[in-house]
């Protein structure tokens, strides 16, 4: 049973809306692609994890504190005498590993994944026994993309292999018991305790008028070019969406990049290129938000 379930994490989302509109240094394209490859690997991970029966409890994406101390975990399960930390690790191409240390033939500085993991087990434990909980907890690396391997000359029980997944799946399988209320009050316990960040500060710095104005394509994400009174079409892929879905679309990553800014018709006028007559756009404002004020200084708000 999925108790917290993955959500999309804001800087990515943040991340992929300023790709379209903004050039990125060398160093911040690295760490977008890096961000969404660890999450495209959750989302396997998360697939895979469907076959659990569901006499177990699972907490997704969390993000937890101890005594000042945050720490995050990539998947949480509750089983009946013991609690499973999954570290989910999208790694591609040949890794060495050679007695604690990590490396590639293109890196030879990786962090030891086994130092965080144990790292994480440790706080969760501090953080359980806080809060009234003994459980033993066991922690693993799960690497499944099938283009990872590992080389080394020793068996670390607490790493998962691509190859090996099926056989864990089936090995978790054999030991379900039902769980009580006591397990399911930690399950909500711990989902309450889930920390949301404000992703903006990590983000490269950007401003509303040094950004790419436009509607980008639903499918491809080219900016469209040929709009008419209802509908908008890519001349790229051939997508064919409604003008009003396509303008709050604009308008949810308006408000989304910029927080602080008010919704006036002039601005969202501006943000979608200008391709549509302020007309439409007032008119598909109207429909989805609140008009708060009037003439000139007139803004619109969430209802």
């Amino acid at each position: 049973m999925i108790i917290h379930a993955r959500p999309l994490p804001l800087e990515i989302l943040l991340l992929r809306y300023l790709s379209r509109r903004m050039e990125f240094s060398e160093s911040e394209l690295i760490n977008y692609q890096y961000l969404e490859k660890g999450y495209e690997g959750e989302l396997r991970s998360d697939e895979w994890l469907q076959g659990l029966t569901d006499q177990w409890l699972v907490l997704h994406g969390l993000l937890l504190e101890y005594n000042g101390s945050k720490f995050q975990i990539d998947t949480l399960i509750i089983a009946y005498e013991k609690i499973y930390i999954l570290d989910i690790k999208n790694y591609e191409g040949d890794y060495y590993l050679d007695g604690d240390k990590w490396y590639k033939k293109t890196n030879s500085n990786l962090k030891n994944p086994l130092h965080q993991l144990i790292r994480c087990q440790t706080e969760l434990r501090k953080l359980l026994q806080s809060i009234g909980y003994n459980y033993p907890i066991e922690a693993y690396l799960i690497f499944n993309n099938p283009e990872f391997h590992l080389y080394t000359t020793t068996i670390h029980s607490n790493i998962i292999f691509p190859t090996q997944l099926k056989r864990f799946l089936k090995k978790l399988n054999r030991r379900p018991m039902k769980l009580n209320q006591r397990h399911h009050k930690l399950a909500e316990q711990l989902a309450a305790l889930h920390i949301v960040e404000s992703p903006y500060s990590r983000v490269p710095a950007y401003h509303f008028t040094t950004l790419k104005k436009g509607m980008f394509c639903l499918i491809c994400y080219s900016i469209y070019t040929d709009v008419s009174k209802d509908l908008c079409i890519c001349n790229h892929c051939g997508c064919i969406e409604g003008v009003d879905d396509a303008v709050l679309r604009n308008v949810e990553e308006y408000i989304l990049l910029f927080p602080d800014r008010i919704i006036t018709t002039k601005d969202i006028y501006e943000w979608c290129g200008c391709i549509l007559s302020k007309k439409v756009i007032r008119r598909v404002l109207s429909k989805n938000y609140t008009l708060k004020g009037f003439g000139p200084s007139s803004n619109f708000v969430i209802k």
